[in-house]
């Protein structure tokens, strides 16, 4: 079956529409709204899927206008009133890998769709149901970053191994061998070490595996100023970095893989969002949070595709791309509702360019100007529009919100793109869409037509949130105009 008669049959009012289900427990469970049996013809034929599904199968995503990653999530009703589930309830649920396809009653099993696609997060029974809730696979990167310690002979031999990424300034690395002088600060290959000093003064060094070795004894804090990971190839962008953290940190089992990335989507953003960053891992993180941390530095989440591919996205008006149209042909009529409004700002502080280790006893000699700048964690830009302060009556200072960026034209061109966009009120419209709608992607430019709020002659706008329900054949979509 063609994409275009896919989205045909999504128009069709003959459809007749039904949900599989299938869940990757032991045994695999295999559900539906109505009774359905694989053809003898399919690959895999006599293959049924029973009937349990009770109520809708609804999938919720959205973005969020903080800034900062929403999960995924579902959750399934089956039917339970003749207790023939209870038996389940003893059984591994969690982190079992669940997949949502739709389709017609009368279809092939090869012509269904794939969906949607997560991992349990848990099962609950009562009485009358048993109840499964999926999130989406971003989870398996709530996991630790390392677990790996520095080892050797000295004091800091229990405590873990930092991990570079990008460019940090400034950092202070572990003393492994306080003998021969030597530190360390990674414990991979990594890209070079711009310099090292002691007490802020320059001193001279030798590389050494993860790390360096001075030729001297130091008179107070040593740090150093590194290019880090460079396994594989030296990466400092948002997107290279989220792909090597999700594709080569934490434990083994939970990382990704390629299949698990939309690679055209990292690809396409990485071209669009050259900025160079930098993190530093001196204690426990997680690869989700890290992922969380490097995205929002430049606007950006982290998401996952219903079909289960991690994606990054920004919430940005204009956004890019050719918008789909929707008229009120596509919804439910008296459905247009006005969600929400976002908070109008008159000014954006960014903190970039981390020094990570401020406030050192610097020693004497070193300018004043030097001192000053080792004094402060973070370098700042602001954004600021006076007119609109004046006209709402808000301040133009703000807290300070800071980033993984490195320099001050990408600082800055960030803080003016933020206040561009939330200086001016937006509002988010909602509309109960019909099945045409069920394929719409998060974060698509969306064309919005409808008789209020100023949509008679359509509204550019964002797709931010979607909430599906395949039975039904509805879809709930929020537009930010």
């Amino acid at each position: 079956m063609t994409d275009a008669e896919y989205r045909q049959w999504l128009r069709s009012d003959e459809a007749r529409r039904t949900v599989l289900l299938e869940i990757e427990t032991s045994p695999i469970r295999r559900l539906s709204v109505v009774p359905y049996t694989t053809l003898p013809t399919d690959p895999t034929p006599n293959i049924r899927y029973d009937a349990m599904i009770k109520g809708g199968v609804r999938y919720r995503e959205s973005l969020n206008p903080t800034g900062y990653s929403v999960a995924s999530h579902a959750s399934i009703e089956l039917h339970n009133e003749d207790g023939s589930l209870d038996s389940w309830h003893g059984d591994v649920w969690k982190n079992r890998e669940i997949r949502i396809y739709y389709g017609d009653v009368t279809w092939s099993r090869d012509d269904y769709r794939l969906v949607a696609k997560g991992v349990v997060d848990r099962a609950q029974q009562s009485r009358d149901t048993f109840v499964v809730t999926l999130v989406d696979p971003l989870e398996r990167l709530d996991n630790a970053v390392t677990e790996q310690l520095l080892g050797g002979p000295g004091q800091e031999a229990d405590r873990l191994i930092p991990v570079p990424l990008g460019e940090n300034h400034n950092i202070t690395p572990r003393l492994y061998n306080a003998a021969v002088h030597e530190y360390r600060f990674s414990a991979t290959a990594f890209e070079r070490i711009i310099e090292v000093r002691d007490r802020g003064v320059p001193v001279e060094f030798t590389q050494v595996p993860g790390g360096f070795r001075l030729t001297a004894e130091p008179d107070g804090i040593v740090t150093a100023s590194i290019q880090g990971d460079a396994t594989g190839g030296y990466e400092n962008t948002v997107a290279t970095l989220v792909r090597r953290l999700a594709t080569s940190y934490g434990p083994v089992s939970g990382r990704f893989t390629t299949a698990d990335l939309d690679l055209d989507n990292l690809a396409s953003f990485d071209a669009a969002n050259q900025q160079p960053v930098g993190l530093y891992l001196e204690e426990h993180n997680t690869v989700l949070s890290c992922i969380v941390e490097l995205a929002s530095s430049i606007g950006a989440q982290a998401v996952m595709s219903r079909t289960g591919q991690l994606r990054l996205l920004k919430i940005d008006l204009p956004a890019p791309g050719v918008p789909v149209t929707i008229t009120p042909n596509d919804y439910e009529e008296g459905s247009l509702d006005l969600a929400g409004t976002t908070e109008v700002i008159a000014g954006v502080r960014l903190g970039y360019c981390r020094q990570w280790t401020p406030r050192q006893n610097i020693a004497e000699g070193v300018p004043s100007e030097h001192q000053d700048l080792y004094a402060q964690e973070w370098l700042t830009v602001t954004a600021k529009a006076s007119a609109v302060a004046t006209e709402y009556r808000i301040s133009t200072e703000t807290e300070q919100i800071n980033t993984l960026m490195l320099r001050k034209v990408d600082a800055q061109l960030e803080a003016s793109r933020r206040l561009s966009l939330w200086s001016t009120p937006r509002f988010i419209v909602r509309v109960r869409g019909m099945a045409q709608l069920l394929d719409l992607e998060l974060g698509q430019t969306a064309n919005i037509y409808g008789d209020r709020f100023g949509l008679e002659l359509g509204r550019i706008g964002q797709i931010i949130g979607l909430d599906v329900d395949w039975v039904s054949g509805r879809c709930d979509v929020e537009v930010l105009i």
